[in-house]
């Protein structure tokens, strides 16, 4: 899937010069986390998020610093907090330097982008304009909306079942294939033989359970002590 099957097209946005209050009550009263901030043409400025307005002096939650602190803050952070603090232009506030990705982006880039760079949304940009917005919400609501059994036709044959739970043990490099044996009957795959660790344990049973046709999984692996193979 990729980006433009998930994200969110009807985008709230603000102009450089709004105020911050007002994106305050637009990110309240639509239960959002972030707004883009956009030009007159509608490319993208920068954003705006909940972390932005956190340290606001009219709420008195301005950053206090300890004096000893204080003396090995440099002038220019002090400056840069008190504009963040104080300035009421959402241009002094947002965040510049937005991650974005395009509508053609695979969502696995997605994830990639959001954990990577620890933010919660990613601006979605075509022609150098906002067309969408991608959060993490919205990619829960991928994985949500996929079915189990999605694959259509006729069930797999127990022996092509068997051949793609074994050629899927087999592609992974923390397996020992020699010592894993797979028996499948009506759909039920039954796992025996032996592996280092309870994390292989679990990792083998999840590689059977989704291959394709697989109803159930009977685990019968042994974990072999440490120290034994030698």
């Amino acid at each position: 899937m990729k980006a433009m099957d998930v994200m969110m097209t009807n985008v709230f946005t603000v102009g450089p010069d709004a105020c911050v209050q007002d994106v305050a009550q637009i990110l309240l009263a639509n239960r959002i986390s972030a707004v883009p901030v956009v030009g007159a043409d509608g490319e993208l400025l920068g954003i705006v998020s909940e972390g932005d307005l956190m340290r606001r002096a009219e709420a008195g939650t301005g950053k206090r610093r300890s004096w000893w602190l204080a003396m090995l803050t440099r002038k220019e952070v002090f400056a840069a907090d008190y504009v963040k603090e104080h300035s009421r232009k959402v241009t002094d506030v947002m965040s510049h330097g937005v991650v974005t990705a395009t509508p053609e982006t695979p969502l696995d880039q997605i994830a990639e982008l959001l954990e990577k760079n620890g933010i919660k949304r990613v601006p979605i940009v075509a022609g150098g304009k906002v067309v969408g917005i991608v959060s993490r919400a919205n990619l829960l609501h991928a994985l949500a909306s996929l079915r189990k059994d999605a694959a259509p036709g006729a069930a797999p044959s127990d022996a092509v079942i068997r051949r793609s739970v074994i050629s899927r043990i087999n592609a992974e490099p923390w397996t020992r294939p020699s010592l894993i044996n797979v028996v499948v009957k009506d759909g039920v795959v039954d796992l025996w033989g032996i592996v280092d660790s309870n994390e292989e344990r679990k990792a083998i049973r999840v590689a059977a359970e989704i291959a394709p046709g697989v109803r159930t999984v009977n685990d019968n692996l042994m974990i072999q002590p440490p120290g034994s193979w030698s």
